[in-house]
């Protein structure tokens, strides 16, 4: 089942940022994923506008984001975004129990 990756970053460096994304989408495709989004713009439909960089992947399955995360080149990647950003990355894998005919009581 699909597993979606995603990343919320605020960018205080735009030119060592750039490093990182500059490795990431063929690390990405190695496991399978695919950018959904990559940093077009965010519709705050209510609430404080978001105003950041949002990134949503989709992965075949959780084992491949997983593989992804540990991949080595993604690793060294990674150095210039925790150098150039700060970040909320979520893995949400589908298939939950209340999809289909959801209980409204939860």
């Amino acid at each position: 089942m699909p597993a979606y990756v995603i990343s919320m970053m605020s960018i205080h460096d735009q030119e060592t940022y750039k490093k990182y994304t500059d490795r990431t989408p063929d690390i990405v495709k190695k496991y399978g994923g695919k950018f959904l989004t990559r940093g077009e713009e965010v519709i705050t439909v209510e609430g404080t506008p978001y105003t950041d960089r949002m990134v949503i992947l989709e992965f075949p399955n959780k084992a491949c984001v997983e593989d992804w995360f540990e991949d080595p080149d993604y690793q060294k990647a990674m150095k210039f975004r925790h150098a150039s950003s700060s970040m909320h990355m979520l893995l949400i894998q589908e298939g939950g129990k209340n999809t289909t005919d959801p209980d409204p009581k939860l």
